[in-house]
């Protein structure tokens, strides 16, 4: 409703309508509650672009630099999604934007006062193991009272029980949350969320993605998650090729052409090794060296691929057996009699089925 009229974001809305089209609604039963995300909105907002790029370029230390001719801006209210393959620099225009990289030709101009939160994984590692996620707050509430330090904890699911463990006792989830809670404490005006889902359930990606939906800030994200992107990104941005530019098309278009990209890329290896056979006994030992590489490097792509394929199959055969058994509870619970001759029978087959179909 927000996007769907405005000409740069028109088709992210579009498509989202038609997911949301193609959806089913489903029982489901909820065995238990999932503490929410509530990320702090900007105290003030900002005129966009609160970000602008010009002609800019990053790299690392004296070495080449990583991209470069990044001429873009970020408004108050965008939700932009970094796409690209690994290694292309989606991390390192992160770290641009966030000020962890200054640049090495053009400028990165903010906005004044802009506050900018930013998250990456590899900062989990950072958490000192032996502080507690109240011991965080402490720090960043030292005036505060006791009490509104743990109301703030339990903004991000830091209940009595969990606000005291230290983080080495943490899981992977719960020092996630933790890091966003310090991320966000400063209501930043521009979010930017590097692989945040990586160590969140289910239940708690849905939570982060409602979270993200009502904060008023701009969010910038890069994520293998693919429903993350489509659920909350209304631009994106493909990084490649040395440099980031705007993506005109939605994450399904994406998935197709990167699909494309790969199989044009095997069918021209396997045309390079047909031709090389043809050329017979005009081969030299440089030629015949090539082709034998050739073929180890498609075996050892096999022999990658080959446990993938058997996964696979696996979860095809388990996403097969779950529907059929759902199909067959569904069956028996339409049968109205059964509400009123066996209840206790009716909510335990509710309960199983809403495991099957989270299983699912």
């Amino acid at each position: 409703d927000r996007f769907r009229a405005k000409a740069s974001k028109a088709k992210q809305a579009q498509s989202r309508v038609k997911a949301l089209a193609r959806m089913q609604p489903i029982a489901e039963q909820v065995d238990e509650h999932v503490a929410p995300f509530l990320l702090p909105n900007p105290e003030k907002m900002i005129a966009s672009p609160i970000l602008r790029l010009e002609n800019a370029a990053v790299g690392y230390d004296n070495g080449p630099p990583v991209l470069t001719n990044l001429d873009l801006r970020i408004d108050h209210d965008d939700r932009i999604a970094l796409l690209g393959q690994n290694g292309n620099g989606k991390s390192t225009f992160a770290k641009l934007i966030s000020g962890k990289l200054a640049p090495t030709h053009g400028a990165v101009r903010g906005a004044a006062k802009i506050e900018v939160g930013y998250f990456a994984q590899h900062q989990l590692d950072e958490l000192n193991p032996t502080k507690s996620p109240f011991d965080y707050m402490v720090e960043l509430l030292p005036e505060a009272t006791e009490a509104q330090r743990r109301a703030r904890l339990g903004m991000f699911g830091f209940g009595v029980d969990k606000a005291d463990t230290k983080c080495a006792n943490l899981s992977g989830g719960e020092k996630a949350r933790l890091l966003l809670a310090i991320t966000a404490f400063h209501k930043p005006h521009l979010l930017i969320l590097d692989e945040p889902t990586n160590h969140l359930d289910v239940d708690s990606r849905e939570a982060l993605i409602h979270a993200l939906m009502a904060y008023e800030g701009a969010v910038v994200i890069i994520s293998h998650d693919r429903h993350l992107v489509a659920a909350t990104a209304d631009r994106l941005w493909l990084v490649k090729g040395g440099s980031v530019e705007a993506y005109d098309g939605d994450i399904d278009s994406y998935r197709s052409e990167l699909l494309a990209e790969r199989s044009g890329r095997a069918r021209s290896n396997a045309a390079s090794e047909s031709s090389s056979a043809g050329n017979g006994g005009g081969e030299d030992k440089v030629a015949l060296q090539s082709r034998a590489e050739q073929r180890r490097a498609a075996a050892e792509r096999r022999a990658e691929i080959a446990p993938l394929k058997k996964a696979l199959e696996a979860a095809d055969m388990t996403v097969t057996r779950l529907a059929n058994e759902i199909s067959k509870l569904d069956v028996i619970l339409a049968d109205a009699d059964l509400y009123i001759a066996e209840p206790e029978r009716v909510q335990k087959l509710a309960v199983q089925r809403g495991q099957l179909a989270q299983q699912l």
